[in-house]
């Protein structure tokens, strides 16, 4: 099968890739800049921006499924960034008769009032639901990987303390969560693909244990050799967490102020993907937090 990946620079598009050529699949990857791609061997890479309607057409041409991974959480103004690219990519895959595309989205109900940042990635849904192709939505929570956003903020935090460190945190941080290894998250992207009876549903992927953003924050604390105390107060500004977490890591700003906004909302598997219709063996969270610790 032709396949696009359109974000296949970042986090999950550059490990989607290997496991979609090894399933047999002939890729194509949308990039910006062709020049500076580095990605695997094999591909035929096609230069286009999704903000430019007729830029990229010739990356959908003879090709029956696409992968819609695109997120720009690092713009201010990312929310309108967002649709107008998923509008565009939508009228283009439609003309080009794709029939099915994949969009990995976020965990989270809209009753909870989602932040900012999960309230665009599911107003996406709906702007790619008006597209004339199957989609298929995968909804995860953080995903536990080397250059993931959420785990790079977790890693770099924890890798700047003491050995032993007493932590006040935001109240938010008592919220729960189910965090996906990369490597699960990648599995069930690729197998929805050989699914057919995937299209057009949509369904929630994560690990197998569901845990507070505090206790996560301290299983990486362990699995770094640090002993932490956390303590969560009510009287401590996001502010005042986004400040701390811009000084003492590389994350951009903007990034920090919508993973922190996110800290309020529940975000765990309600409608999980059939595991006998994609088979994914989940991996415990201590377990893909060393994994990733060790890339």
């Amino acid at each position: 099968m032709r396949v696009l990946v359109t974000g296949a620079t970042g986090f999950i598009g550059g490990r989607l890739l290997p496991a979609l050529r090894a399933a047999g699949h002939d890729c194509v990857v949308l990039t910006r800049n062709a020049e500076r791609y580095d990605g695997p061997d094999g591909v035929d890479v096609v230069e286009g921006d999704l903000l430019e309607p007729g830029s990229f057409d010739a990356a959908l041409e003879n090709c029956t499924a696409a992968y819609y991974l695109v997120h720009s959480m690092e713009s201010p103004d990312f929310e309108a960034r967002d649709r107008r690219a998923a509008r565009n990519f939508a009228r283009a895959a439609s003309a080009a008769d794709v029939s099915r595309v994949i969009y990995l989205g976020g965990l989270g109900e809209t009753s909870e009032g989602l932040s900012p940042h999960l309230q665009s990635r599911r107003s996406l849904e709906g702007v790619l639901r008006d597209g004339d192709y199957d989609l298929t939505v995968l909804r995860a929570a953080v995903v536990l990987g080397a250059g993931g956003a959420s785990f790079e903020l977790l890693r770099q935090f924890v890798e700047r303390l003491p050995q032993f460190a007493v932590l006040p945190l935001p109240a938010a941080v008592t919220t729960t969560c189910q965090p996906i290894a990369i490597d699960d998250a990648v599995a069930s992207l690729a197998g929805v693909l050989d699914a057919p009876e995937t299209r057009g549903e949509t369904y929630d992927i994560g690990g197998p244990e569901v845990l507070t953003y505090e206790e996560l924050l301290l299983r990486v604390a362990r699995a770094t050799g640090r002993t932490v105390l956390t303590v969560p107060v009510s009287w401590l500004p996001r502010s005042t967490a986004t400040y701390c977490l811009d000084r003492l890591t590389g994350i951009p700003t903007v990034m920090i102020a919508s993973l922190i906004e996110g800290l309020d909302n529940t975000v765990v598997v309600r409608d999980p993907c059939p595991r006998d219709l994609v088979p994914v063996e989940r991996t415990p969270v201590t377990v893909a937090i060393r994994r990733a610790l060790a890339e």
